[in-house]
């Protein structure tokens, strides 16, 4: 299994051009997702009103429990080097701006984080759109970390389970402890009366998503 893991992100990590460096780069960098994250933050708040503070919470845990697990617990306890790291492997691989990452690095807590924002997300909205622009998000910066070469593909599968285990984990507490924060959410809920609603809120995010990846493209082409 690791001598197929290997073979597969020296496969991935050895397609690379300038320009990518940078784009995936800047993309694998969470603090440019600020603007996306107050976007998500805002609709939580605007449609949950009073009980949108259990939400967030719930949120919150979601993303630390993910972090935790993969970094906190499995990363020290697996102690699998990064490719970055590992004799005889390092040599050949790709790395952008002298980026190597800690020295352990199952599982990627970037893959982790992201799919476990993107399905706690998806869950609470019940609208295909969100799903149709945050799975995307989360793969896109999961695999930049392949391309940086920080991670194997088996980091990246690994952190996923995480993030997907985190987000159905709170969800399940916060709709178990305080269902009447999930109500307002849905489809057919008293803050989501309409389809062009729906369509409104689940297009907020995506037109920030576009908005800052143009910039980053923007930048890359420009660096």
């Amino acid at each position: 299994m690791n001598a197929i893991d290997t073979r597969f992100f020296l496969f991935l990590n050895g397609m690379h051009a300038p320009y990518w460096d940078t784009f995936m780069y800047t993309f694998s960098q969470m603090e440019v997702w600020i603007p996306f994250y107050a976007v998500l933050l805002y609709q939580i708040i605007r449609i949950g009103r009073k009980e949108s503070l259990w939400v967030v919470l719930a949120l919150v845990l979601c993303i630390v429990l993910a972090d935790q697990i993969s970094s906190g617990l499995i990363k020290h306890w697996v102690q699998r080097l990064r490719p970055t790291h590992a004799d005889g492997l390092r040599e050949w691989v790709h790395t952008v701006n002298g980026y190597r990452g800690g020295l352990y690095g199952f599982v990627s807590s970037h893959a982790a984080n992201t799919f476990a924002l993107a399905l706690f997300c998806t869950l609470l909205f019940r609208n295909a759109r969100y799903a149709w622009t945050l799975f995307p998000w989360a793969a896109v910066t999961s695999y930049s970390r392949i391309y940086l070469g920080v991670h194997y593909p088996g980091d990246i599968l690994g952190g996923i389970l995480v993030g997907l285990f985190s987000a159905g984990l709170c969800f399940f507490l916060l709709k178990r402890l305080r269902p009447q924060c999930i109500v307002p959410f849905g489809k057919n809920g008293p803050e989501c009366p309409s389809i062009k609603f729906n369509t409104c809120i689940a297009l907020m995010p995506l037109g920030v998503l576009l908005f800052t990846v143009v910039c980053i493209a923007v930048y890359a082409a420009l660096v």
